[in-house]
């Protein structure tokens, strides 16, 4: 039988409870598809902080880059967010991305039907949308440098640097010319190159890229606030995505409330090579934590894609996901979602009736 190790993050706030979910969820699933998961969970985030004072421990990296794939639910507390910035639970996630060499974040944000009238936007708006973003994740100005705060003419200044070099952007835009050719042929790149000298690179390393090697796909370049703008004045004209660190991290949170609830969106963060991290987009809601009311439909679906990508067994990331589509179709919601007629569960009830899905 093949046999995978998966890293288990759970992290922090709501993370123990919906890593609980995924985990009985993919043991289903992997039996009933013939392979096996043999799991190594480590402390992350403020967990780790507890354990060890650091939030990304040494011994966790190295536990993931022995992996197969790691599955991290959530990370960070308002507890932690007068520590040092090094010793933050976010900048243990950053150190994770780096130490991965994750560069390239996929959040694809797909409407489920049942979940039309969840969104905040008209039916005739949303219905119908499937879109992705693909986010560069370890350049721009969250990694740029020179960074930091200093005293000039009796004021202090802080300062971060966006900066992108060439390889850079091309590896990116290759992931997501690549996504739109396996889906409906259109990149639509986002920068902001009116008025920023890294962005006017990202444009032309991207129009290179298209000529030389992706002629087929129908590219378009779009200013970060006009995407802002256009994603929820008409969605369905996206495919593809493709943003700089910095706007993805805005702009994929937005795309995410067009199906109703941030906690629906998973995404899969990779690199050139080796592992990679499959999580749901939603923080660690501490505010609803060890109290049975959170979404984990989130985190299944990021197993689901942690099964498709980093696994490549297909058949079961379709049944895990096939078993939300039921659960929903059959009026079941947690909170963040409730809706007249439907009923009510909270986090462990939802995985009941998740399991009883995949089982059925």
């Amino acid at each position: 039988m093949t046999s995978y190790r998966i890293t288990l993050l759970p992290g922090d706030g709501i993370g123990p409870e919906i890593t609980a979910v995924a985990r009985q969820l993919l043991d289903a699933v992997s039996s009933k598809h013939g392979f096996e998961l043999v799991y190594d969970e480590q402390p992350m985030g403020g967990a780790a902080i507890e354990a060890t004072g650091e939030p990304l421990p040494t011994s966790t990296l190295e536990a993931c880059k022995a992996s197969d794939a790691v599955l991290l639910a959530a990370i960070g507390s308002p507890q932690y967010d007068n520590l040092p910035r090094e010793k933050r639970p976010e900048t243990g996630l950053l150190g994770l991305r780096s130490g991965l060499g994750l560069f390239a974040n996929l959040r694809p944000v797909k409407i489920i039907a049942s979940l039309v009238d969840a969104s905040t936007l008209k039916r005739e708006v949303i219905e119908g949308v499937d879109l992705i973003v693909v986010r560069e994740l370890t350049g721009g100005v969250y990694f740029g440098t020179p960074k930091g705060r200093i005293e000039a003419d009796g004021h202090v200044r802080g300062f971060n640097t966006m900066a992108y070099f060439d390889y850079e952007i091309d590896r990116i835009a290759k992931v997501g010319f690549d996504l739109a050719m396996q889906r409906g042929g259109k990149l639509c790149s986002v920068d902001k190159a009116n008025v920023l000298d890294v962005s006017q690179l990202w444009r032309d390393r991207v129009e290179a890229l298209h000529t030389a090697s992706y002629p087929t796909v129908e590219l378009s370049h779009m200013y970060v606030d006009n995407a802002a703008m256009q994603l929820v004045r008409a969605p369905k004209q996206f495919d593809v995505l493709l943003t700089s660190n910095l706007f993805g991290d805005i702009l994929s949170d937005e795309a995410a409330m067009l199906s109703g609830s941030i906690g629906m969106l998973p995404s899969a963060s990779l690199g050139a090579e080796g592992p990679g991290l499959f999580e749901p987009i939603h923080g660690s809601a501490p505010d609803i934590a060890r109290q049975d009311k959170a979404n984990p439909m989130a985190m299944v679906l990021s197993a689901a894609m942690l099964l498709r990508i980093g696994l490549q067994q297909e058949q079961a990331a379709a049944a895990l996901e096939q078993s939300v589509d039921r659960v929903l179709a059959a009026g079941y919601r947690t909170g963040d979602l409730m809706a007249e007629g439907c009923t009510p569960l909270g986090c462990r009830a939802m995985g009941d009736q998740l399991l009883a899905a995949l089982e059925g």
